[in-house]
């Protein structure tokens, strides 16, 4: 950012004066005589919204003064809300749960890369992330959306919706400490403890450690969410530039799945569309049955050295493990069970089990474990910044549907869907209704050329190819043993920036972006012995191909930003969710080509010194090429709307700051969004709003910084659905192209989280 400085003598002295010693007061006007003027004329964004930015490509991003000002408890995807394309479906107030979803431009979670540290954060199978996953906000010091393109070197194949990526906070360079205290509606409470060790013996390494504990009741409905959590970060720096670091963050919880209504649904019971409180003799709906315990594991180790003044070495590993479980109620009966398409024919044994059949947790269980690493050299000749790199990622991820007994008060025995305890068949075989494990190897390289053609434009041309190799094994009886799938993709892109002054610039950029379908599509699906669902290993990628042309505008009391955007998507896939044998599994559906195009718009503004008015929003418009094939039938959906897309939506932002009082607000409207490809259902649009309060302690005291904030989250407390979970084809049945009958099937939607209040006091140390 450009700007003019200005201070009067007589204001710095004075400033001088109060903060240092009279010793070192005598040093800093010694040592003023020796350095230029320096002039400040405006306000620059002090607040963490709208950092500058120069890439040649739509990025918007908060920083860690306006996280900082906002409730401890939001996740990720909840703090992006009010950046402009960001459609979030949150279902609870706290972000604990997993039932949320984030959509950028229409496209959906699965389509967004989500990076910690340069550390992939989707799984590998599935390509969803979890945001209650990640690190905690404390820690967080900025957060950059890419709203349609992710960078050449980012280690993510399902990225055509842009990057989410979170940048963690560097160890201080003194030894301190800081403590946040939480509590909040619906019994929140939560605890938030930090320790930075400073430089550690002069060697130039330094590093942070945080953990954290948070609970809640359920806001709507029985059951509580538990979330405990470890951030770390090591870093070194040396030389001019170098640095190497570690970062591990660490999640342990257990949290609640809140039932996703049809339209019907939502209309008879409202938010008390909820699981029972009580346990009842053959209750499937008993909330203790969809409690989700998961634990995972990520590091990421990024590497810069200046190898000479013309090149540089970048590398960036990482390793992600997780295990867990999103159980549901079901029953199963002594007899009359299938194991793939094989019949039992010897009853199994089902404690408590009444006239033979009984109530059981049935366990959808992953382990990911996931290791790559990227690496790049990049060299400075002349005009030209030419970058070369490597990409190799390898995970596996073993998938088991298994059953599990509960006692007579519908406590299971087990809530992680361990095998050993696990219901088995006569002869000790699992008893299972998916059981599979899948490797995923990924390869790639970039090469890139930035073209400093004059001090004002740049021209960039790169190339990418991915190869993704998946392998796996289906342990059920059944036709079907081993699949492989094995595809490339290449991935050519280039961009123009053009720098019209100092505060103004022009970009465009071309990109390319593919992604294979998730590996839930490759396995078959048994039901009673009878295939019902035919795994294929004939996948069709998808395929983009995205423009964007934008105007960016920074000066001293306002930023401005303007972008318009084209896609155009051969075999769209999107995400929905499917019932699989009981359990809610992520899938895709082949929607065909799909073309959409749209503008975004945010703008920043700083009339006064630590005051910031925010405004952003985004028009989109999409349009299905192809009609959608239904079995042996093709469903009238050329020309409709894409699903999850709302045409229209604005958000509303301020913070304010001056020393001692600060406080911000967030509006949010997002507009209708179809649930169907026929457009036949939807959701109306709605408006959410947050705002905070604080007042900044330190001084009463001592001059250590001390804080404390009330945060209300969804103030006004709409009684909305906030998002899609499960799309339909139709709603209601529609005569296809060739005269058949194509029954419809409702959707599932996620119900708006409620009205909660939070206070924080933090205290550093």
């Amino acid at each position: 950012m450009t700007m003019n400085y200005r201070i009067f003598a007589s204001r710095a002295a004075l400033a001088i004066a109060l903060i240092l010693p009279p010793h070192a007061v005598v040093a800093a006007e010694d040592d003023q005589q020796d350095r230029a003027t320096i002039e400040v004329t405006g306000y620059p964004d002090p607040q963490g919204l709208l950092p500058d930015q120069t890439a040649p490509k739509a990025v918007s991003s908060i920083a860690e003064a306006f996280i900082g000002k906002q409730a401890p408890t939001l996740n990720a995807f909840q703090l992006v809300n009010l950046l402009p394309g960001a459609n979030v479906s949150s279902s609870d107030p706290y972000g604990l749960s997993a039932t949320s979803s984030l959509t950028l431009r229409g496209l959906g979670q699965d389509q967004i890369g989500v990076l910690l540290e340069g550390a992939p954060q989707n799984d590998i199978g599935y390509y969803y992330a979890y945001p209650s996953q990640f690190a905690d906000a404390e820690n967080v010091r900025q957060i950059a959306l890419s709203q349609g393109a992710a960078d050449i070197d980012a280690p993510v194949v399902a990225a055509a919706g842009g990057t989410l990526s979170l940048t963690l906070d560097d160890p201080k360079a003194t030894m301190g400490a800081l403590v946040n205290l939480s509590a909040g509606s619906y019994d929140q409470r939560r605890a938030f403890l930090r320790f930075d060790t400073g430089d550690i013996g002069g060697s130039g390494v330094r590093a942070f450690l945080s953990y954290s504990n948070n609970r809640a009741d359920n806001w709507r409905g029985p059951g509580h969410d538990r979330r405990q959590h470890i951030d770390a970060k090591l870093l070194h720096e040396w030389g001019e530039g170098n640095r190497a670091s570690l970062a591990i963050s660490y999640n342990d919880a257990i949290t609640s799945t809140y039932p996703s209504p049809t339209m019907a649904d939502w209309k008879a019971d409202g938010r008390g569309f909820n699981f029972t409180k009580t346990y009842g003799d053959g209750d499937t709906s008993y909330w203790r049955l969809y409690r989700a315990p998961f634990r995972n594991l990520y590091f990421a180790a990024p590497v810069h050295i200046r190898l000479t003044d013309a090149l540089a070495f970048d590398s960036s590993a990482y390793l992600q493990m997780g295990h867990g479980n999103s159980p549901y109620g079901t029953q199963l009966a002594t007899t009359g069970n299938y194991l793939g398409t094989e019949e039992l024919t010897q009853p199994i044994a089902l404690p408590g089990a009444v006239d033979g059949v009984a109530t059981v947790l049935g366990n959808w269980t992953g382990r990911q474990r996931r290791v790559g690493d990227v690496s790049k050299l990049t060299l400075q000749a002349g005009n030209h910044r030419i970058v070369a790199g490597l990409w190799f990622d390898y995970g596996t991820d073993r998938v088991t549907q298994s059953y599990t007994s509960v006692d007579a008060n519908g406590r299971p025995f087990d809530a992680w869907g361990y095998q050993d305890k696990a219901i088995r068949t006569a002869d000790g075989r699992l008893l299972a209704y998916e059981n599979q494990r899948t490797v995923t190897v990924t390869k790639g390289f970039f090469l890139s050329d930035s073209i400093a053609l004059t001090p004002r434009l740049t021209i960039d041309a790169g190339f990418k190819g991915v190869s993704l190799l998946r392998n796996g094994r289906n342990y059920l009886p059944g036709p079907q043993s081993k699949v492989h799938v094995d595809s490339f993709a290449a991935l050519p892109r280039a961009a123009v920036h053009y720098r019209l002054d100092d505060r103004q610039q022009l970009f465009a950029n071309i990109t390319t972006n593919f992604r294979t379908p998730n590996e839930f599509a490759l396995y078959n699906a048994y039901y009673d012995g009878e295939l019902v669902s035919q795994g294929t290993d004939a996948l069709r990628n998808e395929y983009s191909v995205s423009q964007e042309l934008g105007y960016r505008y920074i000066g001293p009391n306002l930023s401005f930003s303007l972008t318009a955007f084209h896609y155009h998507f051969r075999n769209r896939q999107v995400a929905t969710v499917v019932n699989s044998g009981g359990a809610l599994v992520n899938a895709t559906i082949n929607g065909g080509s799909q073309t959409s195009y749209g503008l975004d718009g945010e703008i920043d503004w700083r009339p006064v010194q630590g005051f910031s008015l925010y405004a952003s929003g985004e028009y989109l418009h999409t349009r299905l090429d192809d009609d959608l094939m239904v079995g042996s039938d093709l469903l009238p959906t050329k020309g409709k709307r894409a699903v999850a897309s709302p045409r229209f939506q604005f958000g509303l932002g301020s913070t304010y700051d001056d020393g001692r009082l600060f406080g911000s607000a967030a509006l949010k409207y997002v507009g209708r969004q179809y649930a169907t490809f026929m457009n036949d259902e939807s959701i109306r649009g709605y408006a959410t709003l947050d705002m905070a309060i604080g007042l900044h302690l330190a001084g009463l005291i001592d001059a250590q910084r001390m804080d404390v904030r009330l945060n209300a989250i969804n103030l006004t407390n709409p009684r909305v659905l906030s998002g899609i979970q499960a799309i339909g084809s139709n709603a209601g049945d529609v005569v296809g192209r060739n005269g058949t009958l194509i029954a419809g099937s409702a959707p599932g939607y996620y119900i708006g989280s409620g009205r909660a209040f939070v206070v924080t006091l933090s205290r550093a140390f």
